[in-house]
């Protein structure tokens, strides 16, 4: 028996060596597993499906709130188009996709044709705006107030546009104004409103001004802005008190009075012009807000945002990074940066430079929803994004988006894991987009790659508002630069 224990514990030895070495290896496979998963959710969105992809069934009050912002100026709110608070909330896949491209069409025919139409698609000062949808237009909305009294007035804001105009009264004949929410500004209950002559040097001077018909049957300064899918405002320049905030008053402010607006304004009072032009609400409040604004449009998990003026305005410098802003004297209307690649699960596409090298760059704008890329670049980011997404069974996509999936096989609570896409601009500045301005659908069953190619390699690119979502997107037209800044609507 002694000789039997003896001659085993050479094989015991062995075994409890081997068992050593397997919890070891298991130990060291464990550590690496962890650290492979963390590189993996590094580089991919883990959301559950019903909760992060689509709009949430149930509005929130929540409001953001910013210890970095005077208290002197009030945070106002600014609502998802998407969200449940609004009354007309995003039903409709197909409509919404027709109307955004007509806004692409609109900055493409603006382009080709030398920029000298304005578009429409669609101290420190924060204003109210809200969803677009409850006013039938996909802009963003403000709220201001004009004329001695005042009247607020709710107009979507563009960064595409310069001139700000609102609908007044008398409409130029029946049917001549679209249905608006409030009513029609009256220039004969301001005491603040006047017209601006129509041979007045600043008449002649001013963009929007209309050549063919320079005064109206008063003499003042008549102005047409037409756009690309056909909509227009008619009428007369004139000047009056803009109101952002009790403490924030501009007198004199130049505006558009118009008497025959048709077009996709929805229901609207008119429009916000946010551009570079001398016409803009930035240029007219330089001395005060020195050419400094900035917005965070919040993702469809959120129901808040903001739209400010002024540097104080804007997120501290340490949480924002700034490219280069570029300035085209053709095409003053719109901010221009430059994107240099994108990145796709954690990997640079490395895409040519030529792809992205045009005279201006691309356009980063608030009124186009889906970012549309050069043709080649997109299908760069169509080929690796399905690569990473391979694991989920796809859904049939149209002309525009055509890399889509169906979920629903997921339970509702379960996560899936969508490839994070970042924008690598100029300057090394990385926007990493949320994962709500990654897909988009109406259903689980049918969740699409939130960007489009264009249909030809010489159009602009253009950056929409779903690719911009939660960060805060800082416009330093002064200092030739535009900043983003990651959670600026928490």
């Amino acid at each position: 028996m002694a000789i039997f224990q003896a001659s085993m514990l050479p094989l015991f030895s062995f075994l409890l060596l081997q068992v050593h070495v397997f919890m070891a290896y298991a130990a060291r496979s464990s550590s690496f597993g962890e650290a492979m998963e963390r590189q993996r959710n590094h580089h991919y969105h883990v959301v559950a499906v019903d909760t992060f992809l689509l709009p949430r069934k149930v509005c929130s009050d929540s409001f953001a709130k910013d210890v970095r912002r005077s208290p002197q100026v009030p945070l106002l709110p600014i609502s998802h188009r998407y969200a449940p608070c609004s009354p007309s909330a995003f039903t409709n896949l197909t409509h919404f996709l027709l109307q955004d491209q007509s806004r692409v069409l609109s900055i493409h025919h603006k382009i080709s044709n030398k920029g000298n139409t304005p578009l429409y698609d669609s101290s420190q000062e924060q204003l109210p705006a809200t969803s677009g949808d409850s006013l039938g237009t996909r802009n963003y909305i403000v709220t201001v107030g004009l004329g001695t009294p005042k009247h607020d007035y709710s107009l979507a804001f563009d960064t595409g546009s310069d001139l700000t105009w609102v609908q007044c009264e008398p409409c130029s004949s029946p049917g001549s104004c679209h249905s608006q929410q409030q009513p029609l500004l009256d220039p004969s209950k301001s005491s603040s409103y006047s017209n601006i002559p129509c041979n007045s040097p600043e008449c002649s001077q001013t963009r929007s001004h209309d050549s063919n018909s320079p005064c109206s049957s008063s003499s003042a300064c008549t102005y047409l802005v037409s756009y690309g899918d056909g909509s227009y405002t008619r009428g007369v320049l004139a000047r009056e008190t803009l109101t952002l905030s009790p403490n924030n008053v501009l007198p004199s402010f130049l505006f558009g009075c118009g008497n025959d607006n048709q077009g996709l304004f929805g229901e609207t009072a008119g429009l916000l012009g946010l551009g570079r032009d001398p016409e803009s609400l930035v240029s007219q409040s330089s001395s005060k807000f020195g050419q400094v604004f900035s917005y965070c449009l919040p993702s469809s998990k959120s129901s808040t945002g903001y739209l400010a003026l002024g540097r104080e305005g804007s997120a501290s410098e340490t949480s924002v990074s700034y490219t280069p802003l570029i300035k085209d004297e053709r095409r003053p209307s719109f901010y221009f940066v430059n994107l240099v690649d994108i990145s796709v699960g954690g990997q640079r596409l490395s895409i040519s430079p030529s792809v992205f090298e045009t005279s201006t760059g691309t356009i980063i704008d608030s009124g186009t929803v889906i970012t549309r890329l050069p043709p080649s670049a997109y299908a760069s980011l169509r080929d690796a994004f399905k690569g990473l997404m391979s694991r989920y069974p796809p859904a049939e996509g149209d002309s525009l988006l055509d890399t889509c999936y169906d979920l629903s096989g997921e339970a509702s609570t379960s996560n899936v894991e969508v490839p994070k896409i970042v924008l690598n601009f100029e300057n090394g500045v990385d926007v990493v987009v949320d994962e709500s301005g990654t897909l988009i659908g109406e259903s689980v069953s049918r969740l699409c790659l939130a960007f489009a190619g264009n249909k030809d390699e010489r159009k602009i690119g253009i950056i929409g508002n779903r690719q911009q979502v939660t960060y805060e997107v800082v416009y330093d037209v002064g200092g030739e630069k535009i900043g983003f800044g990651p959670g600026g609507c928490n």
